[in-house]
């Protein structure tokens, strides 16, 4: 059975070297892995929880509550921005503690770089206290010493390749074994 992923990038910014990574990361996927890039993050709405049920759940919220619910799991690529999650990331997170079936979805987190010294830690507390479930052994960190990654050249590049290709096979096995 295919495993369906859904990859969340924190950044807004468009040459994001943590876009580049999840789309390097799609480029490779192995056969029976399928990844979707979910875009809206810079259309949602300000959380708030007074808009957090059925009848005023805004469209985008909506959104993406459901493409994480049709998800069999995550990949999250996030930057650090002052030491922090990027405020529109963790609006996105926001508007998924409400979601019912959020809790137990199997996480990977991807590093665009090494460098970001807190956010590994706060995203990894933040989807803990969400109850999601991260698989750790299918975590990557981009061994990158420059923002500016090229998707094409990180694609083709067979040692990356190979080491995203693996952490995505034990991520997709990890979900198998535990459905």
């Amino acid at each position: 059975m295919p495993i369906n992923l859904l990859a969340l990038c924190g950044s807004l910014r468009a040459g994001s070297s943590n876009n580049a990574l999840l789309e390097a990361t799609r480029k490779v996927q192995p056969d029976g892995i399928s990844i979707s890039i979910y875009d809206g993050i810079g259309a949602l709405p300000h959380f708030s929880p007074d808009l957090d049920d059925d009848a005023r759940l805004p469209d985008a919220a909506r959104d993406l509550r459901q493409q994480v619910e049709d998800a069999d799991g995550l990949v999250i690529s996030c930057p650090e921005y002052m030491h922090c999650l990027p405020g529109s990331f963790k609006n996105a997170l926001d508007w998924m503690v409400g979601s019912e079936t959020f809790p137990g979805k199997p996480v990977a987190l991807f590093q665009a770089t090494s460098r970001h010294e807190y956010v590994p830690a706060l995203l990894r507390d933040v989807l803990k206290t969400m109850a999601a479930d991260e698989v750790e052994e299918a975590g990557f960190v981009l061994p990158a010493t420059t923002n500016r990654i090229d998707v094409d050249a990180l694609a083709c590049d067979a040692e990356i390749a190979a080491a995203i290709t693996d952490r995505l096979r034990h991520f997709a096995d990890t979900i198998r074994q535990n459905r």
